[in-house]
């Protein structure tokens, strides 16, 4: 979609951005809070009205026929979850063989609450090694913000944990979905 375009549907629904996106060729997306399937149609809108393209996974099933060809346009990566591969190592390859590329992943795994946040994202980034780039969306505010890039360490309870911490505050569309958990 046009960046025009999508500044333009933003506005119409009330939203805003409180940012300059980093200038980082690679870079995971870890975009939180994901309690609604609203989240990934705002996250596209906002990246896609910067004038970037942002990648994203989605079920090998998405990406048949012509909702496939409109999905891979729109940046999807087509997943298939019930083969015996790594999708960490799938991501990290993905990562390793583009020049330019962000992978949005959003850390609960689910809509539901979860605390325990998957460490896939973390995982990814270390491997690839490529910065993670912390993205929320705020719908009490309807704000979109950029919370900085972290560089993974290694010791991914420790890590993962100071990211939650940039969470705190952020409110989802549905707040009691939306659970950090451990942050200390």
């Amino acid at each position: 979609m046009k960046a025009r375009f999508c500044r333009f549907l933003l506005r119409l629904m009330g939203w805003r951005t409180e940012y300059d996106l980093p200038q980082v060729d690679k870079a995971v997306l870890c975009l939180a809070p994901h309690t609604s399937n609203w989240d990934f149609i705002i996250g596209k809108l906002i990246y896609s009205g910067l004038g970037r393209q942002v990648n994203f996974l989605i079920k090998q099933e998405w990406m048949r026929g012509p909702v496939g060809w409109w999905m891979r346009r729109r940046g999807a990566i087509g997943v298939d979850r019930d083969r015996r591969t790594s999708l960490t190592d799938k991501c990290i390859r993905i990562l390793q063989e583009h020049d330019h590329i962000h992978l949005t992943i959003t850390p609960e795994g689910t809509r539901k609450a979860n605390p325990d946040w998957k460490k896939g994202f973390y995982y990814i980034a270390l491997g690839a090694k490529v910065p993670i780039l912390m993205l929320a969306l705020d719908y009490r505010e309807k704000t979109a913000k950029v919370l900085g890039l972290f560089t993974p360490t290694g010791d991914a309870d420790a890590d993962i944990k100071a990211i939650k911490r940039h969470y705190i505050g952020i409110h989802a569309k549905y707040p009691e979905l939306f659970d950090l958990g451990e942050t200390d």
